[in-house]
């Protein structure tokens, strides 16, 4: 089976980008009469994300359409045997599978290994649908503590959106509620 088309969407906190990406996928499940998963990368660790992920859920059941959602905060290659060329997956989202992967690591995990588990997780998940919507959110344009953690999660962040981009069919930064496609021809 060929790999499936990406969808990269990026955005402030807030913006809107959840929603947009919710909204590709559902377009795309209906166009091949598929069937949508959602992997949430999410882990209820205080009060303000409890109320996110609960947003997120009920946005899910409202809209009418029946989501299969996986909760996996790490290691997401290990959900690809589950998905089919019917399948479109919505992952959401990269920055926070990525901060669970830092924490969930050794303290001095390598960056390459942390970037090559994500990138072959997103490879096989990829390989085994027909469509994959990866949320990130653009945390690069502001500035940071000069942490050592820190500055590993920037770098890492960063090269994991430049190779996912790149091999993207379509890529959009959503402000405000708007999505502008930055890569790729409208669908």
């Amino acid at each position: 089976m060929a790999p499936a088309e990406i969808i990269f969407v990026t955005g402030g906190v807030r913006s809107g980008k959840s929603s947009f990406a919710e909204h590709l996928a559902k377009a795309k499940a209906l166009e091949i009469g598929g069937k949508l998963h959602y992997i949430a990368a999410g882990m209820p660790t205080d009060e303000e994300m409890k109320e996110r992920i609960q947003k997120h859920q009920w946005d899910r059941q409202k809209s009418g359409y029946r989501w299969q959602t996986w909760e996996q905060p790490t290691n997401i290659a290990t959900l690809a045997p589950f998905f089919s060329e019917k399948d479109v997956i919505l992952l959401d989202c990269l920055t926070t599978l990525l901060t669970n992967e830092l924490f969930s690591a050794k303290e001095n995990a390598d960056e390459k290994e942390l970037y090559n588990r994500i990138l072959t997780g997103i490879g096989k998940i990829a390989k085994s649908s027909h469509q994959l919507v990866i949320v990130s959110n653009e945390v690069l344009l502001d500035s940071f503590p000069d942490s050592a953690l820190v500055w590993k999660y920037c770098r890492l962040i960063g090269k994991l959106h430049q190779k996912i981009v790149s091999i993207s069919a379509q890529a959009y930064a959503v402000e405000a509620g708007i999505p502008l496609l930055k890569k790729g021809a409208a669908s």
